[in-house]
Parts: C-alpha cells; structure tokens; sequence
C-alpha cells in the first residue's frame, strides 16, 4: 500500500512539471509570435473602434469593436462576456453580452459590444473635459469572459485595458431651417440646412450620407450626399441637404405646411460614415447614426 502511493505521488509530481514544461513551451511560443498577453498565455484583447448607432436626448448607443485573438493550442469558448466602458475615470457603460464566443487555436474575430450610454451623464463627462482644456483622457475597458471548459484552471479571465486618446466629441447636427421651396399639387421642393458642430480639436470629413424626412408620422422624402463633407475643427459648418418631396405625398402636406406648422411632428434622420483626417483607428470609419426631432414651426425661419 504504502509503495503504491509513493508511485502515485511520484506520478503526480511528474505529470505536474510536465504540465508547467508544457505551458512554458506554449507561453515562449506565444511570446515569440507576439501571441502572449501581459506575459500570460491568455486570449489576446483589444478595443478596435466605435460605431455610433443613434443619438436622442436621453441615450447614445453606439458598438464598441472587440478584436479577440486566441494563441492558445485549444479553443476559447465564452458563454458569456460581461464589460464595462469607462471614460476619464467615469463609467458610462456596465452591460453584458449574452452570446456564446467561440474561437478555434491560433485564430481571431472581432464582436460588437452593443452599449448604451446616458445621455446626460456623457455630456457632463465631456463638459467638464472641455471646461478644463484636456486635450487627451483615458478610454478604458474592462472585459470579464465567463469560460465554458476553464483554460490553466481558469473558469473567467478579465482583461482591462486603458487607452489614452484625444479627448473625442459626439458630432452634433442641428437644423437650422426647413426652406420650402416650390409648392404644388405634384412636387414640393424642400432644402434642409443643417449645422454640424465639431468641437475636436481635428478636422474629419463625412460620407456617404444618406437622410429622410418624415412629417406628421409620413416619410415623405429622402437624399443621399455620396461625396465627402469637411466638417472643420473647432468651429460650425452649415450643410444645405437638398430633396424632393415624392409625386402624390405633397398634396396631403400642403395645408399642414401652410396652416398648421405649430402641431405638426417633423423628423430629419442621418446616417453617415466618419473619415478621420488622421487615420484614427478608433473612429476610422465609424458610422454615425442621428434623428432630430421637432415641429414643422421649430425649422420654418421666421420672416
């Protein structure tokens, strides 16, 4: 009896250093591949930019773009991902995301991290930053991945990774005026003039971007402006969108248009995609989601 428990410890103690050369010759491996993270032999994490998805007064949603590399000999199953987001030591986003993960060895994908961020609380974060003048702050993002099979023992293993980066403003598009040009029983022509504000300290340009219309519940008209916009640093740049109202739905809009612009509901939404000038991965590319909402008297310019 007693022999037998010398060779199961003896056993043990050799699968165990056999354990730890293996996960040294995986982890230097890994290493020398630019694999390994923080030292460990753990999936490789990183924010790689933002989608703003649509903006009202009370929240901004928008996907953060998780890019996961695996350097592990194993698959990396996630059953569940919980983050949170921070900005300038303030956490605007604690969600989770519920669906499974799944990564073969030596691969990567990237997920998108729906979030949801209150307004209010966002405007205050990026008040106080502009109030002070801070040029650059600190994005961080704390993810904590629930494992399906554990991974060196592991059942979760978190990453929290802090960027520094220019201090980012949410573009602001503000109508300015509805300008109705010709009114008939067949067509009406209508000019959107809109102001976008860039309050970064960069210039960017928009594309591809595409609008609507709606009046008292009824698209009635949209456009598309394809060729890039300079949106200037630091200042406003007013943008006229240009449309026609659809044969057949501007007979219908004639009396409210004339009468009853006071009660009559009006929704002007863009969709467009960012061009940092600066090749900013984070922002490259992002789509920008937004709907302004008013009546038909908020946009008419008084004469």
């Amino acid at each position: 009896m007693k022999k037998g428990w010398i060779i199961a410890l003896l056993l043990l103690l050799v699968g165990g250093i056999g354990a730890y050369i293996w996960y040294s010759r995986l982890k230097n491996e890994a290493e020398s591949e630019g694999g390994a993270y923080d030292g460990t032999l753990k999936p490789r994490v990183e924010l790689s930019r933002f989608d703003f998805t649509d903006f009202s007064d009370e929240n901004i949603s928008m996907n953060m773009y998780l890019l996961i590399d695996n350097p592990l000999p194993i698959e990396f199953k996630a059953r569940k991902v919980n983050y949170s987001f921070f900005i300038n030591g303030q956490e605007l986003v604690n969600d989770s995301y519920e669906k499974v993960v799944s990564l073969k060895s030596k691969d990567s994908t990237t997920i998108a991290l729906p979030a949801k961020l209150k307004a209010k609380k966002m405007t205050e974060v990026l008040k106080d930053l502009e109030q002070r003048g801070v040029d650059s702050t600190n994005y961080r993002l704390r993810t904590t991945f629930d494992l399906d099979v554990p991974i060196l023992g592991e059942r979760t293993f978190t990453v929290d990774k802090t960027l520094r980066m220019p201090t980012y403003y949410i573009p602001q598009f503000k109508v300015d005026e509805i300008d109705y040009g010709k009114l008939s029983l067949k067509a009406m022509d209508v000019a959107a003039k809109v102001n976008i504000i860039n309050k970064n300290k960069f210039p960017y340009n928009i594309t591809d971007t595409h609008y609507t219309i709606t009046i008292n519940g009824k698209q009635i008209a949209e456009g598309d402006q394809l060729e890039p916009i300079l949106i200037k640093k630091q200042s406003t740049t007013p943008v006229v969108f240009p449309v026609t109202v659809k044969p057949g739905q501007a007979l219908g809009l004639l009396p409210k248009a004339l009468f009853d612009k006071k009660d009559t509901p009006i929704e002007i939404a863009f969709r467009c995609k960012i061009l940092d000038k600066n090749d900013n991965p984070m922002f490259q590319h992002s789509k920008f989601v937004t709907t302004i909402r008013g009546t038909l008297a908020d946009f008419t310019k008084k004469k």
